[in-house]
């Protein structure tokens, strides 16, 4: 890919400037290639020489000069370099070298895009992570969409990856929900009751304590009021977290580990955590509690792992909880959390040095709220009182594949309007259904082209200088992004930059497709078979592309679609 080879010019000159004393850097210095915002500026960039600037102290614009005149521009792959702003170095690539990139597409298939900066280190992805006391709303589904194409991004960028949930099933959440199905129980019974404010209200509240009625009346009667409401709280518990994993399975989420809270409290983990800390010298009493000493961390203030009365404080089960993360040999840990968990990260992170691992191995990504919009008009949501949408009502209004797309439509950083009037249009209109046709109508294209005897062999290379428009030079140059695309949405852990490439990259062919309506040279299918081939092979590597990009998204990749103003 032109990336990887700019990168190689780049740190072939780098080490010419210094053999000859320009500066100096380290073996580790990384050059980053970047792709400029603004056209006129370039094919490609780097801001290396701003970055050796700051290092040595010296002016960038200088460093940029320098450095780009050691760079071979007899390369076949470079047009023109030049020197911009402070100091970035662009290059013009001669477009005739992007065509290259689809044989390297074409002979990597599946596995295009595909990189290896993790170099399989074990990397543990921790989301959703709902409390067990009742259905998932679209919050929880923003997340679980995120966490689950973050760890596939992370997969394809060569990390070995374990995703995981954190079940709180130890403490009052789970106690409230008991109450809440035990008073249930108790209504549906005939018995007069007073239903707390604090207690889950909701269908669901009332179709489990019907459960328990049917199934352990008897039982149930025969216990003290406390143990009527453990019992409740554990069946409760245990049928929600069943309808998480079901409901997530539909949504296309999976984990590969549910990770009970309460194993933590069996196995003494949270006490051995406290005595660990305190060993070390990070833990101290005060007014009867048991304190850890985060400031000494970075945090505002210390903070309690066990109360006065005796109690320990979710914190304290949080630090054994990732204590136990690396113990078992996790080399690096992404948290994704609600927004409302913004005040969490940095006793974390403190918790986590004070442990003796790096806190740069920890990461918390924290997911900004959904509003589901309806006809205009915001659907106010309460979780406490039920009064939501789930996410399996969305999805199952919208389909999966919609539901998965609009979650990443905008950065996890910012709030999120899930427009559902727009979510179930089946027309060009939804990004989704554009993508997913672009894929179909080169399959169509395919079906067509066999039915004329043009057919592309496996493994042929056909003639890819027959291929002389811009578009579709652009298009091939496009196409060549992708490793680098995925390589971002790692590094800066935002995956919905691959969905921002899979919808442009969807424009850009649907524009040069429509246009063999109105210009010969355009179409596909020639009565010239040669350049008829050549431009199927480019219509391949574009499949590919879109194929690849739809896996990591967890959205499907349709051979024909049949929808409105879509039909194929």
């Amino acid at each position: 890919m032109a990336e990887a080879k700019l990168k190689k010019l780049l740190l072939e000159a780098l080490k010419k400037c210094c053999c000859e004393g320009a500066f100096e850097i380290d073996e580790e210095f990384e050059i980053e290639i970047l792709v400029p915002g603004i056209q006129a500026h370039g094919d490609f960039s780097t801001n290396a020489a701003l970055i050796i600037a700051a290092r040595c102290g010296k002016n960038p614009r200088d460093v940029a000069n320098i450095l780009s005149g050691h760079i071979d521009c007899n390369d076949p792959l470079i047009k023109k370099v030049s020197v911009a702003g402070p100091g970035f170095i662009n290059f013009i690539i001669n477009k005739e070298c992007y065509l290259e990139v689809l044989h390297e597409i074409a002979s990597a298939g599946e596995r295009f895009g595909h990189v290896d900066i993790g170099k399989g280190g074990k990397l543990q992805v921790e989301f959703v992570s709902a409390n067990p006391t009742g259905p998932l709303h679209i919050g929880h589904g923003r997340g679980a969409v995120y966490g689950d194409v973050l760890a596939n991004v992370m997969s394809a960028v060569g990390y070995e990856v374990t995703r995981e949930y954190y079940v709180n099933d130890a403490g009052n959440q789970i106690k409230t929900l008991g109450r809440s199905v035990f008073l249930r129980l108790k209504e549906i019974s005939g018995k007069s009751i007073e239903f707390p404010e604090n207690c889950y209200r909701g269908a669901y509240i009332s179709e489990i304590a019907g459960e328990l009625k049917s199934a352990f009346c008897e039982k149930i009667a025969t216990m003290s009021e406390e143990e009527a409401i453990d019992f409740c709280g554990e069946y409760a518990g245990n049928k929600i977290l069943s309808d998480i994993k079901r409901d997530l399975a539909e949504t296309g989420v999976k984990h590969d580990l549910y990770f009970h809270e309460n194993l933590l409290h069996t196995d003494a983990a949270v006490e051995n955590v406290i005595n660990f800390l305190r060993h070390k010298g990070h833990v101290y009493d005060e007014e009867g509690a048991i304190w850890f000493k985060s400031t000494a961390f970075g945090d505002d203030k210390d903070r309690v792992l066990r109360k006065a009365d005796g109690s320990l404080t979710y914190f304290a089960a949080d630090i054994a909880y990732h204590k136990n993360k690396f113990d078992r040999g996790f080399g690096r840990v992404i948290d994704i959390w609600g927004a409302d968990h913004g005040g969490y990260v940095t006793r974390m992170k403190a918790s986590v040095g004070a442990m003796g691992y790096n806190p740069e191995n920890f990461d918390v990504v924290l997911i900004q709220l959904v509003n589901l919009v309806r006809d205009g008009h915001a659907v106010s949501m309460s979780t406490r009182s039920a009064t939501y949408e789930t996410l399996e009502d969305v999805r199952n209004e919208v389909g999966k594949d919609v539901c998965r797309y609009f979650f990443l439509m905008r950065s996890h950083n910012a709030q999120l309007d899930f427009d559902l009037e727009l979510a179930k249009k089946e027309t060009p209109d939804n990004p989704v259904f554009y993508i997913q046709y672009a894929h179909a109508r080169i399959s169509s294209v395919f079906r067509k082209a066999a039915e004329l005897g043009y057919v592309l062999k496996d493994g042929e290379r056909p003639d890819v200088s027959r291929l002389v428009l811009p578009e579709e030079m652009r298009i091939a140059g496009y196409l060549g992004l992708l490793p680098s695309v995925i390589t971002e949405c790692a590094k800066e852990l935002e995956p919905h930059k691959l969905a921002f490439y899979l919808l442009e990259l969807a424009r850009i062919f649907q524009s040069y497709y429509s246009q063999g309506k109105k210009d010969e040279r355009y179409r596909v299918l020639q009565d010239d078979r040669e350049l008829a081939i050549s431009k199927l092979y480019l219509l391949k590597n574009i499949q590919i592309v879109i194929r690849n990009s739809l896996k990591i998204l967890g959205i499907s990749a349709p051979e024909t679609m049949e929808r409105q103003g879509m039909d194929v």
